[in-house]
C-alpha cells in the first residue's frame, strides 16, 4: 500500500502549485540539461481530426478496445492488477498505448479501463517506493509503466502521479548498485531516462541526473556499438544477441540523443545520427523502417521487421524530433506512420502481424528465412509468434497524433508532420491559441491551417517542409511566402489574429528510390506504392472474438518495372479517388497509380516468400501489361521493391 503522506505534505504542496503553473503548457528543460529544439506538448493538447480520428476509432473499436476481455495476459489476473497471473511487461506495454487513445479519443469507456491499471499501481505503491507486482523484481516493466503514468498525469491533471515518482526514483537510487539492471533493461535503459528527465523538468531534483547518470553507467554502450558498427548484414547465429535485437535498437534510436541533453557533449548529438546513418545503410526497407525478423536481417525485401520496432522506432523518431528539430526525422516519421504502420494490421485492426514483409506475397503458417522467428510470424491473428507485439502496439497511432504540433523554445508553434487535426495551446506572452489542421494529406497535397488565438499575438509558427517537396508553396492570407526550401522549417514570426489562413502545397511528383539488387520502389509524397495484389483471407483457427488468418494471392505476383527511373513520372500515372472510412485497405486507397510492368516467370517463391530480387535491369520476353500501384499501407499482399525491365 501507498506510505503515510505525513512527512511528506509540504513537499507535495509545493509539488502541486509547480504542477498547476505548467497544466496544459510545454514543460521546458531546466538547466543544466540542454534545451530541446522543440518541446513535447501536453497529451490531449493536439486532438485528431478527419481520417485521422476515424483511423482512432477503427483501432478502439478493434483488439485495443476489447484485448483485456479475453485475453488472459490482459485480464482481471493480471499481476499489474493485483492477481497472480503475467506480470512483466504486457500489462505496462497495453496502458502506455491505452491512456493516449483513451483520452485522445474522450473516450470514457476506454478511460474507466486505463485507470484500472493506473489505480492498482498507484494504490499499490510500497513503503519502500516500489511499485508494481510483488513478484516481478525486473526494472525494465517499471520503465513503461511511468511513461504510461507520465501521460495519464498530463492527460488528467492528477496531482499525485510526480509524488509517486519521486518516491520510486529515491528508491531506486537507494538500491540500484544492489540490484543491478539486467537483460532487457540493459539495453533499454534509455525509456527511464525519458520519464526521469519528465519528472526532473518539473520538480528541480537534481538526485534525479544522479540517477539517470547510473543507469548509463549499467547500460548498454549504444554509442560505441555504432561507433564501429560490426553488423553489416543480416545476422549469423551467433550474433542473436541483445545487441541485434530489432525492438532493443529501434528503442535506442533516441537514447544518445536523449543522454545529450545530460552531457552536452557534442560527441553524443553525433552519436544518435551516426546510428541512423549506420542502421539505415545496412537494414533500411524500402517502406521506412529497419529490418528485424527478430534480429538485424539486411536490406533484402523478402525479410520482415518486427511491429514493435515499427512503434518504437516511430516514438524514438518523435522524441529525436523534438530534441534536435531535424526536418529530415519529420519524413522519417511519417514514412514509417504511412507505411509501415498500417500495413501490419487488419483493415478493422482485430489482427495483426508479428512480422511484416516489404515483399510480401502469401501470409501463411510457413518457416520462412527470418533470422530466428517462427512459422506463425507473418499470419494474421491475435498473437502470431510472440504476444509481445499484441500488448505493444497499441501506442503508434495515438503518440504519433500527439506529436504532428510541438512547441517551439521561444513559445510558438511547430507543425512537425501533417494530417487533420487540432492544436491548442499557450503561446508568447500567455495566450490561449488554436490551430485548425484540415487536409487529405498524406493522400492530398493541400494543407489548411486556421490560425486562432484568443486576442492578437505575436508568435512564431514553423512548418516542416518535405524534402520531396519540389516547388512547394506556402501562402498567409493569400500572400505568398518567399524562402520557402524543401528539407528545411519554414518560420512565420508575425503576429497572428483570430481568421488568419495559412496554406499549403506540397507537390507529390512520382519518383523512384534505389534499393536491393538495383531494384526500385515507387513514391509520392510521403507514401510508398506497392503492387496490388487479390487477396483470399482463410481462417486457420478461431480465437474469438478475433482469429488467425493466412492471406493467398489471388493473382500474380512476379512483375518488373518498365520505366525510366530518371523520369518515372512519364510512365506512372495518378487517380485520386475519395478518402473513404478505411483508406488503409486495398479496396479503400485514396490514390491508385497504374504502370506498365512485365512478368518475370523465373522470379518465383523460395521458402514461402518471394525468392531473393533479379539483378536489375532484367530481361523479360512476356508480353507488357498495365499495373496497378496502391499506398503501401493499404497492401497486405504486395511487391514494393520492383526490377526494372530492360529493353
Amino acid at each position: 500500500m501507498r506510505p503515510a503522506r505525513g512527512a511528506l505534505i509540504v513537499t507535495m504542496l509545493l509539488i502541486v502549485e509547480t504542477m498547476q503553473s505548467y497544466a496544459g503548457q510545454p514543460v521546458k528543460n531546466r538547466p543544466p540539461l540542454a534545451p530541446n529544439h522543440f518541446l513535447l506538448l501536453p497529451l490531449t493538447s493536439v486532438q485528431p481530426r478527419g481520417w485521422l480520428a476515424r483511423q482512432l476509432r477503427i483501432q478502439a473499436d478493434g483488439l485495443t478496445g476489447h484485448l483485456d476481455e479475453f485475453w488472459p495476459d490482459l485480464g482481471p489476473n493480471s499481476g499489474w492488477l493485483g492477481g497472480s497471473g503475467e506480470s512483466w511487461e504486457r500489462g505496462p506495454y497495453y496502458l502506455d498505448g491505452l491512456v493516449p487513445l483513451a483520452y485522445l479519443l474522450e473516450d470514457e469507456k476506454l478511460i474507466r479501463k486505463a485507470r484500472r491499471w493506473v489505480d492498482w499501481t498507484m494504490e499499490h505503491q510500497r513503503v519502500d517506493g516500489s511499485i508494481g507486482p510483488e513478484k516481478n523484481r525486473d526494472w525494465w516493466p517499471n520503465m513503461i509503466m511511468l511513461k504510461a503514468l507520465a501521460q495519464y498525469q498530463e492527460a488528467s491533471g492528477d496531482s499525485s502521479v510526480v509524488p509517486l515518482m519521486q518516491r520510486y526514483f529515491a528508491y531506486q537510487l537507494r538500491t540500484i548498485e544492489a540490484r543491478p539492471l539486467h537483460e532487457w533493461a540493459v539495453f533499454r535503459w534509455g525509456d527511464e531516462v525519458l520519464t526521469i528527465l519528465w519528472l526532473y523538468n518539473r520538480t528541480g531534483d537534481t538526485s534525479l541526473l544522479d540517477l539517470a547518470r547510473k543507469l548509463r553507467d549499467q547500460g548498454h554502450d549504444w554509442k560505441g556499438q555504432f561507433a564501429d558498427f560490426q553488423f553489416t548484414a543480416k545476422a549469423t547465429r551467433r550474433e542473436l544477441t541483445l545487441a541485434t535485437h530489432v525492438v532493443n535498437n529501434a528503442m535506442a534510436l533516441k537514447t544518445e540523443g536523449e543522454w545529450w541533453l545530460v552531457s552536452r557533449d557534442s560527441s553524443d548529438r553525433d552519436a544518435a545520427k551516426r546510428q541512423l546513418d549506420e542502421m539505415d545503410r545496412y537494414h533500411l526497407l524500402p517502406n521506412g523502417v529497419h529490418s528485424g525478423d527478430e534480429h538485424y536481417a539486411g536490406r533484402d525485401p523478402s525479410q520482415g521487421t518486427e511491429l514493435c520496432a515499427v512503434v518504437e522506432g516511430m516514438f524514438s523518431i518523435e522524441n529525436l524530433l523534438a530534441i534536435f528539430g531535424d526536418a529530415s526525422l519529420g519524413d522519417r516519421l511519417e514514412k514509417m506512420a504511412y507505411n509501415p504502420l498500417p500495413a501490419t494490421f487488419s483493415t478493422d485492426m482485430w489482427a495483426h502481424q508479428y512480422d511484416q514483409q516489404p515483399n510480401q506475397v502469401l501470409c501463411t503458417l510457413h518457416q520462412r528465412d527470418w533470422t530466428n522467428n517462427g512459422p506463425e510470424s507473418n499470419l494474421f491473428g491475435l498473437e502470431p509468434n510472440f504476444g509481445c507485439c499484441t500488448s505493444n502496439f497499441h501506442q503508434g497511432w495515438p503518440k504519433y497524433v500527439a506529436s504532428l504540433w510541438m512547441a517551439t523554445e521561444d513559445d510558438g508553434l511547430a507543425a512537425v508532420a501533417y494530417a487533420p487535426s487540432e492544436v491548442r495551446t499557450t503561446v508568447r506572452g500567455g495566450v490561449q491559441a488554436a490551430v485548425t489542421e484540415e487536409t487529405g494529406y498524406p493522400f492530398r497535397d493541400s494543407i489548411r491551417l486556421a490560425v486562432n488565438p484568443e486576442k492578437p499575438a505575436h508568435f512564431p509558427l514553423e512548418l516542416r517542409i518535405p524534402q520531396w517537396a519540389t516547388g512547394a508553396r506556402v501562402t498567409v492570407n493569400g500572400r505568398i511566402e518567399s524562402s520557402v526550401r524543401p528539407g528545411a522549417f519554414h518560420r512565420i514570426d508575425r503576429e497572428w489574429a483570430a481568421g488568419d489562413v495559412v496554406e499549403l502545397r506540397f507537390p507529390m511528383k512520382v519518383r523512384v528510390s534505389r534499393w536491393y539488387h538495383g531494384s526500385v520502389a515507387v513514391e509520392r509524397g510521403p507514401l510508398v506504392y506497392s503492387l496490388k495484389i487479390g487477396e483470399e483471407w482463410k481462417k486457420l483457427r478461431d480465437k474469438p472474438p478475433t482469429a488467425d488468418w493466412e492471406v493467398y494471392p489471388t493473382g500474380p505476383w512476379n512483375y518488373g518495372l518498365a520505366l525510366d527511373p530518371d523520369k518515372p513520372e512519364a510512365s506512372i500515372q495518378v487517380r485520386e479517388k475519395p478518402i473513404g472510412a478505411y483508406p488503409f485497405s486495398p479496396e479503400g486507397a485514396p490514390v491508385e497509380l497504374t504502370a506498365t510492368g512485365r512478368r518475370i516467370p523465373e522470379w518465383e517463391l523460395l521458402n514461402g516468400s518471394a525468392a531473393p530480387l533479379p539483378e536489375s535491369p532484367v530481361h523479360s520476353s512476356e508480353q507488357p501489361e498495365t499495373l496497378t500501384l496502391i499506398p503501401y499501407g493499404a497492401a497486405k499482399l504486395r511487391i514494393t521493391a520492383f526490377p526494372i525491365v530492360g529493353n
